[in-house]
């Protein structure tokens, strides 16, 4: 199931290239925001699953492009990063396991905007990346029960401003770095999240295309890596690191689009840079 939140935080699921509001079919849960909606979803997915589908069969369809998208986890409670964490040609063997928390506050969705910070930077890069969307409680995790507690999967761009100080906070957490969605896909929809595409275009030009096969530690095992250091909580996002061979400078005015195989709408952003920087771009 393609679950995505649209226009006032209506919930919504996606088929054929339509959108359907499910919204009263969860009228009963109390909620406070959407972040605590699709939190308690996710909890009682298995008790929801078949009044979801049915509101979604019987619902009527919306164009996509009649919609606004909202972020599917719009403010989840931890957001952590792998970093490293593939397999590339300056990087053939794979290092140790490295991770890092990045600020939930600059979760922003499809078709918004990217501000780039008014600091001196090396430059800026939109790291195109699988994000898993955690839906049980989950610590000491090991490789043969790490995707029992898998809800789903989303599209992630991490933003990175390079050459500053104060490592992954200062690089990594400023407003509007961490662009999602639209889509959360449920797992039962993904037969292997080790075998999908990933592309990412820069404007019309495409910049990355690789497979998630290519990871240095495949789901199961970074789940218990991060695990092993931190307890998740259902609504929580484990973005799974990116491909560094084809990063390049982003800046003010690109158009920058995420798409992974299977997912549905791209993930899209424009970026605005205050101080219109040129010096990066070779």
């Amino acid at each position: 199931m393609k679950l995505a939140f649209f226009d006032d935080y209506r919930l919504g699921v996606i088929t054929d290239n339509k959108i359907v509001d499910i919204s009263n079919a969860l009228s009963d849960i109390s909620y406070h925001t959407p972040q605590e909606l699709i939190q308690m979803v996710i909890e009682d997915y298995d008790n929801l699953q078949e009044t979801i589908a049915e509101a979604a069969e019987n619902g009527t369809p919306i164009a996509l492009d009649k919609v606004s998208f909202k972020p599917p986890l719009p403010r989840p409670g931890q957001l952590v990063c792998l970093a490293g964490n593939y397999i590339e040609p300056d990087s053939p063997s794979r290092g140790d396991f490295n991770a890092f928390l990045k600020s939930p506050t600059g979760v922003i969705s499809t078709k918004e905007t990217v501000e780039l910070p008014e600091v001196d930077v090396t430059v800026f890069h939109f790291e195109p990346e699988l994000a898993i969307v955690i839906g049980k409680t989950a610590k000491h995790l090991t490789e043969e029960n790490a995707l029992d507690c898998v809800f789903g999967y989303t599209q992630f761009i991490d933003v990175s401003a390079r050459g500053l100080p104060g490592g992954f906070f200062l690089g990594k957490s400023w407003h509007t770095f961490a662009p999602m969605g639209p889509v959360l896909i449920t797992a039962d929809e993904v037969d292997d999240p080790n075998a999908l595409g990933v592309q990412l275009w820069i404007n019309d030009g495409l910049q990355h295309d690789f497979s998630t096969n290519s990871m240095a530690r495949f789901v199961p095992e970074l789940l218990a890596e991060v695990t092993n250091v931190l307890t998740l909580e259902p609504g929580d996002v484990v973005s799974t690191g990116t491909h560094h061979e084809a990063l390049t400078a982003v800046g003010n005015g690109d158009t920058v689009r995420l798409a992974i195989e299977g997912f549905g709408p791209a993930l899209a952003v424009d970026v605005h840079d205050p101080l219109k920087r040129t010096t990066w771009r070779g």
